[in-house]
């Protein structure tokens, strides 16, 4: 894997850290392919019950596109005629906010500073945010002539509101971190000095959490938001009667009747 992208697993919880600080964390092909790589590796491995994204240096999370390459791929595209350069949507993106979005664990995202474009996307893949008080966010699509990609036509309107969405879409501007708090983008805002700390401890309480129970809920809540109530109804039966048969549930209720904290195994 590249060292543009720092990729750890320690004790269940897989730390994926975007390493290019001097290019405010901006996403060439090599860090593309690696966060992809990275990304599916947290998804799919069985040790791994909780993911944390984030980013080194304090200025950047991830302004999203490297534009000194894209500039020059394009001017190679309008040379050959090939017209490649945009199937990074469809070879990198895609496969990346699938594999955040749809892990069966949770990913908590440290915010630690600008998160533009992708680097939006990425922030919004994940289960929940943390943000450094400095940090904010930015759209850039349509700054750029570009439309959405990296899934926020899907997520951000589910966490914002189609209206809001549109807003931000339509008029990209910077959404400074008491802003996405009280939008819903962020969940929690903390002091940059202090925000590596809180993430990794909200992220290691949940790689020590009910993994498969984490899992149902994910998948129950994305369900929930595209079908009707009675389709949701059936899907929660089916989801419950599979966390009920799980061993961390019933060393769950043991826990709770003899009276001591339960101690969860991810199964």
């Amino acid at each position: 894997m590249a060292d543009t992208v720092l990729y750890e697993v320690n004790d269940g919880l897989a730390t994926i850290v975007l390493n290019r600080p001097e290019a405010m964390n901006a996403l060439n092909v090599v860090t593309k392919e690696a966060l992809r790589d990275a990304a599916r590796a947290a998804a799919e491995d069985s040790a791994v019950r909780a993911i944390l994204l984030t980013a080194a240096g304090e200025q950047a999370f991830c302004v999203g596109q490297d534009l000194k390459e894209h500039v020059g791929l394009l001017a190679a595209d309008q040379k050959d005629g090939s017209g490649g350069t945009m199937s990074t949507v469809r070879e990198h993106y895609n496969p990346i906010l699938r594999a955040l979005a749809e892990a069966p664990k949770p990913v908590v995202a440290a915010v630690n500073g600008v998160a533009a474009g992708a680097g939006f996307g990425f922030a919004l893949a994940a289960d929940y945010r943390i943000v450094a008080d400095t940090a904010s966010f930015n759209t850039s699509f349509a700054g750029v002539a570009l439309t959405a990609d990296s899934g926020i036509s899907w997520t951000l309107p589910r966490v914002i509101g189609a209206g809001r969405a549109m807003d931000v879409l339509l008029f990209p501007r910077k959404l400074r971190a008491q802003e996405a708090l009280e939008l819903g983008i962020a969940n929690r805002v903390v002091p940059g000095a202090e925000l590596r700390a809180e993430a990794e401890a909200v992220a290691r309480k949940l790689a020590e959490g009910p993994t498969l129970a984490y899992a149902a809920l994910k998948e129950s809540v994305a369900f929930g938001q595209s079908h009707s109530l009675s389709e949701a109804l059936e899907k929660e039966d089916e989801l419950q009667t599979r966390a009920g048969s799980s061993g961390d549930h019933v060393e769950a209720v043991r826990a709770f009747v003899e009276k001591r904290a339960p101690k969860f195994e991810g199964r």
